[in-house]
C-alpha cells in the first residue's frame, strides 16, 4: 500500500496484465522456452448458464475489453455491446459471445482481466435489463453506489444505464455518462432539522428549481400522514414522495402504496408520483407490477447482481479444430433471426441467410472489433440504450419471460 490509498489496480497495471492469474504467466514462459511461441489459436468466450435461472442476458463490458486489447498482437471478435444473448442456441449448442485470434502467448496473460471485465458488467446489465423488462415504463434509478467499492461504481451504473435504468445517483457516474445525477434526500437531512416539514421547505429553498421536489415520507410518522403533510407543505411544487420504509415497519407495502395513492388523489394531487426504495429487488418489482407505483430506487440488489460466469477456451489450433471435453471445437458465428429471435450457431464457414423456422433474415452477431469500428468502440450512450430497448421490446412482443 506504499504507493496507493485504496486496494485497486491502476489502469496501466491492468493493461500490462498484472492482474492476471500467475499460472498464465508461467504458461507463457514455458511455451516460449519450449518453442511454442508462434502457435496461432482461436479462443472463444462462452458461458454455461445465467444467474437467477435467467434464459437471456445483456452483454456489457466489451468496450473495456476493446481498450484492454489495444496494442495487443491479436484480433478481437465480439458481439455488440448491449446485445441480448442466450447461453445456448435453439439447438443446444453453446453460444460464443466473442473470440480472440492470434498467437496464444501474445494474449494469454489477458484472460483473467478479460473475463473479469465481461463477467461483472454483463451480470449487472442482465439484472438491470430484467428489472426493466418487468417494470416496463416505470422509473428505475440506480442507488447502489454505497453498496459497492467506489472504484467500480461508474462501471456498475454504466451497465445499469445502458440496460434501461433512467438515472444514477452517483455524481461521478453521472458525469461519465453525460447526464445529471438523480436522487431525493437522505433521512439525515430530516433528522437534523427535527421536523420533516422544515427539511422539505429548506430543500425547496436551496436546491435548483430543475430538481424535482420529491419528499422522503417515512422518517418520523406514518407514510400516509407524511404524504399528506408533504402536499400541505410544498403544495403543487411537490413532484413525488419516496418510501424507504424499514423492513420492521413495512408489512404489506403494496397496500401502503395504494393507500397513499388514494389520499393524494383525493386531495387533487394526482400528478404526485410514488417511489419506493430500500431492499427493492426483482421479486419486489414483479410483485408490485400492478400497484400504483411510479418508480424504484434500487441499490444493493443491483450492485450485488450475480456475475455471468464466462470462460475462455481454445477451440482451434493452427486452423485445426481442437478443444477440451465439454466444448464444441472450431471457429463459429452466431446468427439471430431478426423476426423471431431464433439463435443458431454455425461453423465460421457456413453462412446462414434465412431462418429455418420463420424464413426471416438472419443477422450475424459477432464482428471484428480490433479495427476501431466506432459502432462498437465509441458508440454514443444513447444509441446503446436505444439498441437494448429495441431488443427488450422485441422479446416482450415475443412473450419471452425470465
Amino acid at each position: 500500500m506504499k504507493d496507493r490509498l485504496f486496494y485497486i489496480a491502476k489502469e496501466e497495471e491492468i493493461k500490462k496484465g498484472k492482474t492476471t492469474d500467475i499460472y498464465f504467466i508461467r504458461t507463457v514462459d514455458i511455451l516460449r522456452k519450449e518453442g511454442f511461441d508462434d502457435i496461432k489459436v482461436w479462443a472463444e468466450i462462452t458461458t454455461s448458464g445465467l444467474p437467477y435461472n435467467f434464459t437471456w442476458g445483456v452483454l456489457a463490458g466489451t468496450r473495456e475489453v476493446i481498450n484492454l486489447f489495444k496494442n495487443v498482437d491479436a484480433t478481437l471478435y465480439l458481439m455488440r455491446e448491449g446485445t441480448i444473448f442466450k447461453p445456448y442456441d435453439d439447438y443446444g449448442v453453446r453460444v460464443p459471445i466473442g473470440y480472440i485470434v492470434g498467437k496464444y502467448t501474445s494474449f494469454a496473460i489477458y484472460e483473467t482481466p478479460l473475463l473479469g471485465l465481461l463477467s461483472q458488467a454483463t451480470g449487472v446489465a442482465t439484472y438491470a435489463a430484467h428489472l426493466r423488462y418487468h417494470a416496463r415504463d416505470k422509473i428505475l434509478l440506480a442507488f447502489g453506489a454505497r453498496r459497492m467499492h467506489p472504484a467500480i461504481s461508474p462501471m456498475i451504473d454504466y451497465a445499469a444505464y445502458i440496460a434501461g435504468f433512467d438515472g444514477v445517483s452517483s455524481v461521478l457516474s453521472a458525469e461519465i455518462l453525460g447526464i445529471k445525477p438523480m436522487g431525493t434526500m437522505p433521512h439525515s437531512l430530516i433528522i437534523l432539522f427535527g421536523d420533516q416539514r422544515d427539511a422539505w421547505r429548506a430543500f425547496d429553498r436551496h436546491v435548483d428549481e430543475d430538481v424535482p421536489r420529491i419528499a422522503l415520507i417515512d422518517t418520523f410518522a406514518d407514510e400516509k400522514i407524511e404524504a399528506i403533510l408533504a402536499t400541505e407543505t410544498l403544495g403543487k411544487k411537490l413532484h413525488g414522495v419516496r418510501l424507504d420504509t424499514p423492513g420492521s415497519r413495512r408489512g404489506d407495502i403494496g397496500a401502503i402504496i395504494r393507500e397513499i395513492r388514494w389520499e393524494l388523489d383525493l386531495r387533487g394531487y394526482n400528478h404526485v408520483k410514488i417511489f419506493l426504495s430500500g431492499g427493492v429487488d426483482i421479486d419486489t418489482v414483479k410483485k408490485l407490477s400492478k400497484y400504483p407505483i411510479d418508480g424504484y430506487g434500487i441499490g444493493a440488489s443491483l450492485s450485488n447482481a450475480k456475475i455471468v460466469d464466462f470462460s475462455l477456451d481454445i477451440v482451434e489450433v493452427e486452423d485445426t479444430p481442437l478443444s477440451k471435453r465439454g466444448k464444441y471445437s472450431g471457429a463459429k458465428q452466431v446468427y439471430r433471426c431478426i423476426d423471431c429471435y431464433k439463435y443458431i450457431v454455425k461453423p465460421i464457414n457456413e453462412a446462414l441467410e434465412r431462418c429455418p423456422s420463420c424464413g426471416g433474415e438472419m443477422e450475424s452477431l459477432i464482428s471484428n472489433v480490433s479495427e476501431g469500428d466506432e459502432t462498437y468502440d465509441n458508440e454514443d450512450i444513447n444509441a446503446l440504450r436505444k439498441y437494448v430497448k429495441t431488443q427488450l421490446n422485441k422479446i416482450w412482443q415475443l412473450g419471452w419471460g425470465d
